[in-house]
């Protein structure tokens, strides 16, 4: 009997305890200074990136994928910057609650965050990625690139 009794309570908190983690995602609630941190660093250069390494070693596949993207636009170095999130447990959490995205790497244009890897892929493979760049001046237009003749 108290068997039963002991798996019926124990059923009916383990039910309420996901209902309410599947309902209210969990928040860690990002410190005032590591907010102004984080958008100052999104405010100073036109393009961020939040990475797992840097652009010369990128530590994992994702954030290798969208530093190859951006590399293909020729963005001159004082218009990106890329942060490491490896070396900053607190960046590494905070970026991911500042976004509300959960994973990294992030790409940020002008202050505005653009997505992760998947996003910045089919972003680049449609050409809406160049069309950002261009629009917030940080690639000249392909209409303002000298033409090359033979």
């Amino acid at each position: 009997m108290f068997q039963s009794v002991l798996r019926s309570s124990l059923s009916l908190h383990r039910s309420a305890i996901s209902s309410s983690l599947s309902s209210k995602p969990f928040r860690r609630f990002l410190s005032q200074e590591s907010r102004a941190k984080i958008q100052a660093a999104i405010s100073e250069y036109p393009v961020v990136v939040f990475m797992k390494g840097n652009p010369e070693q990128p530590m994992c596949g994702f954030s290798r994928g969208v530093v190859k993207i951006l590399s293909a636009f020729d963005i001159p170095p004082e218009k990106f910057k890329t942060y490491d999130v490896l070396g900053d447990s607190e960046l590494r959490s905070g970026i991911k609650e500042f976004s509300e995205w959960p994973t990294i790497p992030q790409l940020y244009v002008n202050g505005e965050f653009v997505g992760g890897s998947d996003i910045t892929m089919s972003m680049f493979q449609n050409g809406e990625l160049e069309t950002l760049l261009e629009q917030h001046g940080v690639i000249p237009k392909a209409s303002e690139l000298p033409s090359q003749s033979s």
